[in-house]
């Protein structure tokens, strides 16, 4: 569809699986909630995201290649499946308080992390079906958009079923639900899918790719920026009760912060790459959250804390759309290939977040931010040299 209007019965329920896809922003806010359940260490809390997100190394070159030879759409729809029964699973907790035990919670998010493992190879290729080609990056951070949208509202209705319904646990039955439409909805359309001419994908064609020092550069890049999404999303109430002593429900309400600052950054990105091109935007956007994560060590207030928060949220909000994109359309041929590598490397979120945890039980609350410092230094080299090869 790269000379074609976008017809938008065909691009609303690829939209809506990307609110499935921010369902997996519920580890941040879920990892909280259950270390004070369970009295967890800050490492042993840390095995949630890293349950979630090790599948996405594990699976996305499998998926990817799946694409080829069943299609976007069905593989899409199995993951928001995938993804529905994860969700149902803590709800099991709600028949009997027997049933909420830490290995239960573990198995949700092993489930929730295959599903949107699933989900986030396929959507974006579909993605990029239905829309231009000279507009995917605008699209791309729009849907991040709404996926913020998503991530921003999982902290505050935990904290609202915790506050006036007694269980926060009842989230999950929201996303369940969402998860069930979004596999009807898809279902029940009809989406014009592109048909390459060429060999289906394989695990080689696949991997012979990272022989490119561009894709190289950037499937790293993926690996960290999501690497310090999960932590910052994890670790944001850590650091605000151990720095500023507030508790563990205010504490959590900061997680919202860091995803309003999402949002409006991916929203702002979705305007503004209509007119400005991707690797500048990326460079510059990298700079902004390097600034915001040194604010938030020197921070003497928890205003200023927040707020530094938020400003690291709207620089990192467009990496990974501008990260992708660049990739993909240096390649468009090679989509689902690219797709595959770029979400295997969303395993950074299994990986920086349990780093971070480590070093703020042993160093304290703000040492952890000195790791996605360290993994924003390297995004912007990436950025670098990207524009250099242009």
């Amino acid at each position: 569809m790269s000379t074609q209007k976008v017809k938008m019965v065909q691009i609303l329920p690829v939209f809506m699986s990307f609110i499935v896809m921010g369902f997996v922003d519920i580890v941040g806010v879920s990892a909280g909630y259950v270390q004070k359940d369970f009295n967890l260490s800050d490492s042993l809390a840390q095995l949630i995201p890293s349950m979630a997100f090790v599948w996405f190394f594990l699976l996305s070159v499998p998926v990817g290649i799946m694409l080829d030879k069943y299609g976007k759409k069905t593989i899409l729809n199995i993951g928001m499946a995938a993804t529905g029964l994860g969700m149902a699973v803590p709800m099991l907790s709600l028949i009997s308080s027997s049933l909420y035990t830490f290995p239960l919670m573990l198995v949700a998010f092993i489930l929730l992390g295959i599903g949107n493992t699933i989900v986030q190879v396929s959507a974006n290729p579909l993605l990029h079906d239905v829309t231009p080609l000279d507009k995917y990056s605008s699209f791309m951070s729009l849907t991040q958009f709404v996926k913020a949208i998503v991530s921003m509202l999982g902290p505050i209705i935990a904290a609202f079923a915790a506050s006036k319904l007694g269980d926060w646990k009842l989230v999950f039955t929201v996303y369940a639900v969402t998860s069930f439409l979004a596999v009807f909805w898809l279902y029940a359309t009809k989406v014009d899918e592109t048909k390459i001419d060429k060999k289906p994908a394989t695990f080689s064609s696949c991997f012979k790719l990272l022989g490119n020092p561009l894709v190289l550069l950037m499937v790293l890049g993926i690996f960290l920026t999501v690497g310090s999404d999960v932590g910052m999303n994890s670790n944001i109430a850590n650091y605000l009760q151990k720095n500023f002593q507030l508790s563990l429900e205010e504490a959590s309400v900061g997680i919202s912060f860091y995803f309003a600052a999402l949002m409006v950054s991916r929203f702002l990105g979705a305007v503004l790459l209509n007119f400005f091109k991707p690797k500048p935007f990326l460079i510059l956007t990298t700079l902004l959250t390097i600034m915001a994560f040194v604010g938030m060590i020197l921070a003497p207030t928890p205003l200023i804390g927040k707020i530094c928060i938020f400003l690291a949220g709207l620089g990192s909000g467009n990496l990974f759309p501008l990260i992708f994109s660049i990739t993909v359309n240096k390649m468009p041929e090679r989509v689902n290939e690219i797709s595959g590598l770029m979400i295997m490397a969303v395993s950074g979120g299994a990986v920086i977040p349990p780093l971070m945890g480590v070093v703020s039980q042993n160093m304290g609350g703000s040492a952890s931010i000195f790791v996605v410092i360290g993994c924003m230094v390297y995004i912007l080299f990436a950025g670098l040299y990207a524009r250099k090869t242009a």
